[in-house]
C-alpha cells in the first residue's frame, strides 16, 4: 500500500518502533521543485553536462578556489545538507548530517573553510562556519533576523552576506504576502567586526567580491519589488549596485534594464548575473554575451578560470498522491500533496483540489494505495475541502478567489475583500448531489463541519460584512459568530471549540471560540503570518502554518509567493508549541491523519 511504501522510505531516517507509538502522519501542500540536478556547461552553455541527478534536490552549487571541488546543497538523505563533488563527478562527499536546514555554502579563498546558512541554533537562518579538514562547524552569527548568501572576500578578511535583521516584514500593498527588508553586512571571519554597508529601507542582496576585495556588487530592488518579481510572469528591473566596502559609497553597474538576480563578479572583474521575465532567460555577462539559458536555471558559479559555470536546473509537477518528506521532529511523518488536504474520519482516504492547465480545477478523493481520481470538475477555484462526520459529504468553497488566481495568472491585483465572489458548496463523496448552501455578494469559503454534521462553520468577506458564519444545514438559517478580519476556521472533532486565525495589529494570529460566542482566547502572539489549521483526531492539538522562523533565503529564490511557512503543532491551549519542518520551501494546509484503531504494524529500520 501506498502508506507502507511511505513509511518504508521515511524509516530509514528513524530508529524502529511500533505502530502503536509510531510519529503522527502529517499531509499538506509544499510549494518547491519536485527536483533539482546540477549541471556544468562552458562559459557561454555548450556542452552541457550533467554533474548530479539524485532523484532529489540537489541545488545552490560553490566553485572552490583551486577549482577541485564543487560545494552544494541535498535534500537527498532528508533534510538539507552540504555536500561536495568534484567537477568531473567523482568523489561525492556528505559535508553536514543534521536535521536543520544547512544551505548556501561559500569557500574560503585557501578553501580550508566553508561559510553557509544554517537553522540548527535556534531554528533562524544565521550564518555558520565549517572547518573541511575536522567537519567542524561553529556559529558565525546569531539572531531572529535570516543571514543569507555570504561571500568570503578574495583576500580572506571578510565575509559579506545579505540579512533581514533589524528589518520588520511588513506586507505587500493590500496584500497578506510579506516583503524582505535586507541589507548587505560585512564580518570578520572569527565574527568581530559586523557592519552594515548597504542603505537601509529596500533590498539589496547576493553580494559578490570584486577581485581587489575593495567592493562587492550586489542586486536591489525597492521592498514593494520583493513581491513584484517573486514569480516569472512580471517584468520590470532590478540594478547591480557595487558598494566600496570603506566608504560605503555605491555605483550602479553598467548593465541592461531587466529583472536581474545571482550577480556575479568573474575573477577577470566582468559583472554577470541570471536574466528573468525574458523571451531568452538565463545567464548573461556585462558584455553583452550570453551563457547557459533557461528559466529554470538557478545559482550559477564559474570555475576559477572563468571557462566553465556550474549551476542547477528545476522543475516542478504536482501529484495529488502523497510525496513523503522530511522531518526534523521524530514525532511525525510528513508528505506532500496538492492544494489543502483534509482526510476523511476513518483516515483511508483524503479530499484535495488542484488547478488544471486549462485553469479549472478538480476536487479529488485519494484513497490510501491507490490513484487519486476527480469526483468533480468545474472552472472556478476550488478550495478547501473538509468531511462531515460521517465521511459521506464534503464541503469546500468555490468560486473567483482572485488573489490566488490573478496571482497565479500574472496580475498584482490587491487582495479585495470579495475576490470575485464564492459560495460555500457540499457533494457526495460519490461526486453526486453537488448544490451551493451559501447565497450572495461576499466571498464564502473555509468551511468546517461541527461534530453532529448538523452545522457548519466558515469564512465571509464583502459588503454583507466580514467574519465567522455558522450555517444551519436543516432549516438553512445563519448565526454571525464573528465580525472582525477572522479566516481559516476549524471545528473540533471532539471539543466544543472552533479554531480561527484574526488579523489583529497586522499580523495574523490563532484564536478559539466556542460556537455560542464565548470565551475567545488568542494563542499565538508572532510577528507575522499564521494561517490554515487542522485538528489532530482527538482535538487535543492544532496543527497550523507559521512565518515565524522568518525567511531562509532571499524572497526571489525560492519560487513561492511566500517562500516561508513552517508547520508547527501546538495543545489546545496554546502550550506545547512544536516546529514540525524546517526548510526553505512554502508549507501550508496541513491535514492531520487518523490513525485506525486496529493498527498493530511495525516500521522496520
Amino acid at each position: 500500500m501506498l502508506r507502507h511504501r511511505i513509511l518504508s522510505c521515511v524509516a530509514l531516517l528513524t530508529s524502529a518502533v511500533s505502530l502503536s507509538a509510531a510519529p503522527d502522519y502529517i499531509l499538506y501542500l509544499r510549494i518547491a521543485p519536485t527536483h533539482s540536478d546540477l549541471f556544468i556547461s562552458n562559459a557561454d552553455g555548450t556542452d552541457e553536462r550533467p554533474l548530479t541527478q539524485s532523484g532529489s534536490l540537489d541545488y545552490n552549487p560553490a566553485w572552490s578556489p583551486k577549482a577541485d571541488w564543487i560545494a552544494f546543497t541535498s535534500e537527498r538523505a532528508g533534510s538539507a545538507d552540504l555536500y561536495r563533488i568534484r567537477p568531473d563527478g567523482t568523489g561525492l562527499e556528505r559535508l553536514t548530517d543534521h536535521p536543520a536546514y544547512d544551505d548556501q555554502a561559500a569557500f574560503s579563498p585557501d578553501a580550508q573553510h566553508l561559510v553557509f546558512v544554517s537553522t540548527r541554533a535556534a531554528g533562524f537562518a544565521n550564518l555558520w562556519t565549517l572547518d573541511l579538514a575536522t567537519r567542524k562547524a561553529a556559529p558565525l552569527t546569531s539572531g531572529r533576523g535570516g543571514d543569507f548568501r555570504p561571500a568570503w572576500s578574495p583576500d580572506g578578511q571578510w565575509i559579506a552576506f545579505s540579512s533581514d535583521r533589524g528589518s520588520n516584514l511588513p506586507p505587500a500593498k493590500g496584500r497578506w504576502e510579506r516583503l524582505h527588508l535586507v541589507d548587505i553586512y560585512l564580518i570578520h571571519p572569527d565574527g568581530t567586526g559586523l557592519k552594515r554597508i548597504s542603505q537601509h529601507g529596500n533590498f539589496c542582496g547576493s553580494p559578490k567580491w570584486t577581485p581587489d576585495s575593495k567592493a562587492v556588487l550586489a542586486y536591489c530592488m525597492s521592498a514593494e519589488e520583493t513581491w513584484t518579481y517573486r514569480v516569472d510572469r512580471f517584468d520590470g528591473n532590478t540594478s547591480l549596485i557595487q558598494i566600496d566596502i570603506a566608504t560605503g559609497n555605491s555605483s550602479p553597474a553598467p548593465v541592461p534594464t531587466g529583472v536581474k538576480i545571482f550577480p556575479t563578479v568573474l575573477p577577470s572583474g566582468e559583472f554577470a548575473y541570471v536574466r528573468r521575465r525574458t523571451t531568452t532567460p538565463g545567464v548573461f555577462y556585462a558584455s553583452g554575451k550570453s551563457g547557459p539559458a533557461g528559466a529554470n536555471l538557478h545559482s550559477p558559479s564559474w570555475s576559477p578560470d572563468n571557462t566553465h559555470v556550474v549551476y542547477a536546473r528545476t522543475t516542478q509537477t504536482r501529484s495529488s498522491e502523497p510525496t513523503p518528506l522530511f522531518s526534523p521532529n521524530p514525532n511525525f511523518q510528513v508528505a506532500g500533496t496538492t492544494f489543502l488536504p483534509a482526510y476523511d474520519p476513518t483516515g483511508a482516504r483524503f479530499a484535495t483540489t488542484t488547478i488544471n492547465p486549462d485553469h479549472t480545477s478538480s476536487l479529488k478523493i485519494v484513497p490510501e494505495g491507490h490513484p487519486a481520481h476527480s469526483i468533480f470538475d468545474n472552472k472556478q477555484l476550488m478550495l478547501a475541502p473538509q468531511w462531515s462526520p460521517d465521511g459521506r459529504q464534503i464541503v469546500f468553497g468555490i468560486g473567483g478567489f482572485t488573489a490566488f488566481l490573478d496571482f497565479a495568472s500574472g496580475g498584482q491585483k490587491p487582495a479585495d475583500p470579495v475576490n470575485g465572489g464564492a459560495q460555500v458548496a457540499l457533494i457526495n463523496a460519490d461526486g453526486t448531489g453537488f448544490h451551493l448552501i451559501t447565497t450572495g455578494p461576499n466571498n464564502n469559503g473555509f468551511p468546517s463541519f461541527a461534530p453532529d454534521g448538523k452545522h457548519i462553520v466558515y469564512r465571509t468577506a464583502g459588503p454583507q460584512g466580514e467574519g465567522l458564519r455558522i450555517l444551519n444545514l436543516a432549516d438553512q438559517s445563519t448565526s454571525t459568530l464573528t465580525a472582525d478580519y477572522d479566516n481559516f476556521p476549524v471545528w473540533s472533532p471532539r471539543k466544543n471549540l472552533i479554531a480561527f486565525i484574526r488579523k489583529i495589529d497586522g499580523n495574523f494570529e490563532v484564536f478559539t471560540i466556542h460556537p455560542d460566542g464565548k470565551d475567545l482566547q488568542q494563542l499565538t502572539n508572532s510577528p507575522g503570518n499564521e494561517a490554515h489549521l487542522a485538528w489532530s483526531p482527538d482535538g487535543e492539538r492544532l496543527l497550523f502554518t507559521s512565518t515565524r522562523m522568518g525567511f531562509k533565503d532571499e524572497a526571489l529564490y525560492t519560487m513561492a509567493p511566500q517562500p516561508y511557512g513552517e508547520i508547527f503543532v501546538m495543545r489546545y491551549d496554546g502550550t506545547h508549541l512544536e516546529q514540525i519542518t524546517d526548510d526553505q520551501w512554502e508549507e501550508g494546509g496541513p491535514a492531520w491523519q487518523p490513525r485506525p484503531a486496529t493498527a498493530t504494524a511495525t516500521i522496520a529500520r
